[in-house]
């Protein structure tokens, strides 16, 4: 279609916007299935690299597949019976001390009340302390709900993960041509920089991040355990796992230090000081190495893409937590195409605007 640019946007945005709608309404009645096939989608994408790895190495892709599959099923089978006891031990301790922690951290309100009074400084401590036991109060039932609802629902949580898991297989085994098949709806001059840019960058990124979150989780939980850390498994685990969306990890380490320092504000600090030391170390020694500039975001784009990617979860019915793990990505290979897309059609580049203006 031929005409001035803002005209061709006018009419493409609401086909697009219609196109978004029509997608909600088909995808938001089928819940949980559109999360439990993207879930398994990214499985399959995880396990393709040790299948090349192998393939590479002169294996056929049958037995690579076989061997990666039966060594992620003993791993998962090995982590239910040692790790998954121990978390669900610890996370019921942490449960049935709450009501202790809550007190205490009453009565350092009382004493900052107490000390403001005293100073003749003007303080709302005692509706803070209020507030804070019935938000406090509110949070521990919800979680005893969800415990109470998971275990309740085992049957059903088996099931999806079973659905998950055999999925992941049969992706794995025809994920080539099922991508082949998609790539060919594309047009041609941007197909090869759409399969590669995607290809790169949800391979690096969820490859990196989840094994950064392993590597974290066993270093906290190696020095959780040395420093005799409360519940030192559970926070760890919890730290690595929200690794895999950036910036989670940071208020993880402040809200589980800050819990633990109304029980002993020494163990709330050693706490502190080694998951931010932990975390350092893996930030600048190892995470570079794997991951190198595989996002290409600058920080406030991705505090834009997080909250997006959560909503954009909700409405179509694969979960917020979804959304987060998918949003990074997302907007990387967004900019990527929209980047090449500027340069085609001789629009400069950001870098190149601030330097013309500089110089």
């Amino acid at each position: 279609m031929n005409g001035p640019a803002w005209m061709r946007w006018s009419l493409a945005l609401p086909l697009l916007t219609l196109n978004l709608f029509v997608l909600r309404q088909l995808t938001v009645p089928l819940a949980p299935f559109p999360g439990l096939f993207l879930t398994a989608a990214l499985i399959a994408f995880l396990l393709d690299i040790p299948c090349v790895w192998l393939t590479g190495r002169g294996l056929p892709r049958w037995l690579a597949i076989v061997l990666v599959t039966l060594l992620t099923i003993s791993v998962l089978v090995f982590a239910g019976i040692t790790l998954v006891p121990l978390l669900i031990d610890q996370l019921g301790q942490l449960i049935n001390a709450l009501p202790s922690l809550l007190n205490k951290a009453e009565g350092w309100i009382t004493s900052l009340q107490s000390l403001a009074d005293a100073k003749g400084l003007p303080s709302e401590f005692g509706d803070l302390s209020s507030d804070l036991l019935t938000r406090a109060g509110r949070v521990a039932s919800q979680i005893s709900q969800r415990l109470l609802g998971i275990l309740g629902a085992t049957l059903g949580t088996t099931i999806n993960t079973v659905i998950v898991l055999v999925l992941a297989v049969f992706f794995l085994l025809g994920g080539r041509s099922i991508a082949a098949g998609l790539a060919r709806w594309l047009p041609a001059d941007w197909r090869a920089l759409v399969i590669s840019t995607l290809s790169r960058t949800f391979r690096g990124y969820f490859a990196g991040q989840v094994l950064l979150a392993l590597i974290l989780a066993v270093g906290q939980i190696v020095v959780f355990t040395v420093l005799q850390i409360p519940y030192g498994v559970l926070f760890a685990v919890l730290i690595g796992f929200t690794t895999l969306i950036p910036y989670a990890s940071a208020l993880t380490i402040i809200a589980v230090s800050g819990l633990l320092a109304f029980q002993d504000p020494k163990t709330g600090l050693e706490i502190l000081v080694a998951a931010i030391l932990v975390g350092q170390l893996v930030d600048q020694v190892i995470q570079p190495r794997l991951m190198g500039s595989i996002v290409g975001l600058q920080p406030a784009w991705l505090l834009i893409a997080l909250p997006l990617g959560a909503k954009a979860g909700e409405l179509y019915g694969f979960g917020e937590l979804l959304g987060l793990l998918l949003a990074v990505p997302v907007a990387s290979c967004f900019k990527t195409l929209v980047d090449a897309w500027a340069e085609r059609q001789g629009i400069p580049a950001s870098s190149e605007l601030i330097k013309s203006e500089q110089g």
